[in-house]
């Protein structure tokens, strides 16, 4: 089955929305709780899966309890446009940062993306589970153990934690921060490596182990992982322990 062809607009600069315009007809399915807002004639109904029409009841259990795996819900929303003009709804992601749109048609059908990076998608895009390759990946890995698969010929819209960068890697060798890789097409080679020596490790401030992504492919990278980003908030936190800055 062929995507739908959806038009968007992204808006804001760190906290952006992705409004996708809908022709009569047309549907975009989203993770649950992603709605920000919605015009009339828009119709949403929670649905198992990613809703491929030709997977059957079996297929579709199958896929739902993979995504239980990624610890992503059951479900997934479709929002259809069932009146007779363009309407539009609006997704935001759950944490400040980038939105990036990205066309599978022209990267080869496929791209591999951390478990919780997928926002949105034209309908007929299928939202799978992959899985490392190698086993370093699966014991250290973290964020890239366990990843989704999007396939098909449409948009589909990724999200990052702070600034989006992507990276066209030829015959080169990239070396990631393991919390920071957002996607990567599925050509790129993956694996965990130490983060150099064990003084490096333990006290280079720069994590124990490396994510080495080889090419060739793209590699989408984000800047502020929202688990460091987390950590820096509870560190402050007077709760924690931390100093208040002169706030009442």
């Amino acid at each position: 089955m062929s995507s739908h062809e959806i038009d968007y607009t992204i808006i804001g600069h760190d906290m952006q929305i992705v409004e996708v315009h809908l022709d009569p007809g047309e549907t975009v399915i989203a993770e649950a709780g992603a709605m920000n807002y919605m015009e009339q004639d828009i119709a949403f109904e929670t649905r198992m899966g990613d809703g491929a029409p030709d997977q059957g009841l079996m297929g579709k259990l199958f896929a739902a309890g993979k995504r239980m795996i990624t610890g992503e819900s059951l479900f997934m929303t479709h929002f259809t446009n069932r009146g007779e003009v363009r309407r539009s709804v609006a997704f935001s992601a759950p944490y400040p940062g980038k939105i990036y749109p990205v066309n599978l048609s022209e990267i080869g059908g496929t791209v591999i993306c951390q478990r919780d990076a997928f926002l949105c998608a034209a309908l007929g895009t299928r939202v799978n589970v992959a899985f490392s390759k190698r086993l370093g990946s699966g014991f250290f890995g973290g964020e890239g153990f366990i990843m989704q698969e999007l396939n098909g010929d449409g948009l589909a819209f990724i999200h990052a934690s702070g600034a989006m960068i992507e990276k066209e890697l030829k015959d080169e060798t990239l070396r990631v921060d393991t919390g920071c890789l957002v996607a990567m097409t599925p050509n790129i080679d993956y694996d965990i490596g130490r983060a150099g020596g064990l003084k490096s490790m333990f006290f280079g401030g720069e994590g124990l182990f490396l994510a080495t992504l080889k090419g060739p492919g793209k590699v989408w990278v984000q800047s502020l992982p929202f688990s460091r980003l987390a950590d820096r908030i509870l560190a402050h936190a007077p709760m924690a322990g931390g100093d208040e800055k002169g706030e009442d």
